[in-house]
């Protein structure tokens, strides 16, 4: 096979790099190939055994890309969630993908504690890869890269030594305490990383996708409307086994992001569907076509099940090899993997994240392809809207917009 010009020259720059650090972040966009750029990479260095981790949703593509490629080395695609059950030494070259995931602050957490552990055991040559390397705050940076040994923040030893010198700390009430907020890191920790980072655009790469966005309404059931207004009146809903209990702002925000789409999870933790609404809509209007479906909860997925029958998979080697529709929970499923044949995205519900937002109706986009339309299905008089116009802003939608909107809902 044959490496696109530009991710040649990725290659080339990448090499140099990882002999004289150990370790590369590549910053390259969704679908501009930075899986084969690495698997690339890593067949022009001394490798053997090569560890790719990543989402359980993208390991079939990955391990596709290996095959195309067919480089020397040999390799072992893993979800960071079952990195605890493979042999922690052995391996000489370990690929990160969506390294983002390890940015949690000012605490480590688990996935960076694990790759961390595994890295420090085989000090081996180390790939980062993310289209959004801080997609919330630059203070990410610090539990992603300090995974390997030689990094440029060495000289700190934890993240609050870090953020005395990267970091604009500051303090914030809630409730009646309050704690600090290290969430506006400095652009110095962008600067410090540019010698280690190689970054690439869409727009670079020659991409010139048109992204069409359609917000359709949808009328809900009676019993919906009811059940909404019963909740934002009395905060509580009993019925004969169980209870649906909002009495904090944010139980509220939740129990009526769950409702205006048709599902709830009571207060035992069971779950159940309200109203088919959406689904039937969506079948309606997109059955006749192949196309991604995002959902927000598990019972929005067992509203689909309901509606499409057998025409449903969840499984992206099953979308790709039949004519059918695939439901992908928004989270899970907004990084790592294409859509390519999807003829559109079709949302059911909206993550209150900006994130989910701008990564999830990317799934599509191909260097070959000059226009995507992605379809947000909305409840009339629901709380879709109002999250949309703020993670459209790339915003997250908080508890703060919610009390705001919550006078016009």
């Amino acid at each position: 096979m044959e490496f696109r010009d530009y991710q040649t020259s990725i290659i080339n720059k990448a090499k140099p790099l990882l002999q004289k650090h150990k370790f590369v972040y590549l910053a390259m966009e969704v679908r501009t190939g930075k899986t084969l750029t690495s698997l690339g990479v890593s067949a022009l260095l001394p490798v053997s055994n090569l560890l790719f981790i990543t989402k359980k949703k993208a390991i079939s593509s990955i391990e596709s890309d290996y095959k195309l490629l067919n480089p020397s080395y040999s390799i072992t695609v893993i979800n960071y969630e079952s990195l605890h059950k493979i042999d922690q030494l052995g391996w000489d070259m370990v690929i990160c993908d969506e390294a983002h995931g390890m940015g949690a602050f000012p605490k480590r957490n688990k996935r960076s504690k694990q790759v961390r552990s595994l890295i420090l055991e085989n000090d081996p040559f180390v790939i980062f890869l993310s289209g959004t390397p801080t997609p919330e705050s630059f203070s990410q940076m610090y539990h992603q890269v300090s995974v390997v040994r030689r990094h440029p923040f060495s000289d700190y030893v934890n993240f609050y030594k870090f953020s005395k010198q990267y970091v604009n700390v500051k303090q914030r009430k809630i409730n009646s305490l309050y704690i600090n907020d290290y969430s506006d890191g400095l652009q110095t920790i962008i600067d410090e990383m540019k010698p280690y980072t190689i970054s690439y655009t869409q727009k670079e790469a020659g991409f010139k996708v048109n992204t069409k966005e359609h917000v359709l309404e949808v009328e809900m059931s009676s019993r919906t409307y009811d059940l909404t207004a019963k909740l934002k009146k009395h905060l509580v809903i009993e019925g004969n086994n169980d209870v649906i209990l909002a009495d904090t702002p944010v139980k509220l925000m939740m129990k009526l992001h769950q409702m205006y789409s048709g599902t709830v999870k009571f207060e035992s933790g069971n779950s159940m569907i309200l109203d088919l609404s959406k689904a039937q809509f969506i079948h309606d209007n997109f059955a006749d076509v192949q196309v991604g479906i995002f959902y927000k909860f598990k019972e929005e997925l067992n509203a689909l099940k309901e509606v499409y029958g057998k025409q449903l998979c969840t499984e992206l080697e099953e979308f790709n090899s039949t004519d059918k529709t695939i439901a992908l929970q928004i989270v899970s499923g907004r990084e790592g993997i294409s859509l390519r044949k999807a003829a559109c995205l079709v949302y059911y519900n909206i993550d209150f994240s900006a994130t989910s937002y701008w990564q999830s109706r990317d799934r599509m986009t191909t260097k070959d392809r000059l226009e995507s339309d992605v379809y947000w299905i909305f409840s009339r008089g629901g709380i879709e809207k109002d999250i949309y116009k703020a993670v459209t802003k790339k915003k997250d939608y908080t508890l703060r917009h919610f009390k705001r909107d919550l006078l016009s809902l």
